[in-house]
């Protein structure tokens, strides 16, 4: 990543490789294995409803851009 350039979280997904977004993608289906869901608004409402999926799914996608992508997280409320 370009210093000093931010980028929203998003958009730098969507300008993955798609090598890299299954990679991602992967990892997170590994967390999301366990779970017992037929579709994508159970999942949401499974992951919303619960704070430690959310912790590791988050840390995830922290782990993935600061290590792979050495990009700096900034956050704002």
């Amino acid at each position: 990543m370009t210093s000093g350039q931010f980028r929203p979280v998003p958009q730098i997904l969507l300008e993955l490789p798609p090598a890299e977004q299954q990679k991602l993608c992967d990892e997170a289906i590994a967390i999301l294995s366990h779970l017992d869901w037929t579709d994508i608004v159970q999942l949401t409402a499974l992951v919303m409803g619960n704070a430690s999926l959310q912790q590791k799914l988050t840390a995830v996608l922290i782990n993935y851009l600061s290590k792979e992508l050495r990009a700096e997280i900034q956050y704002r409320e």
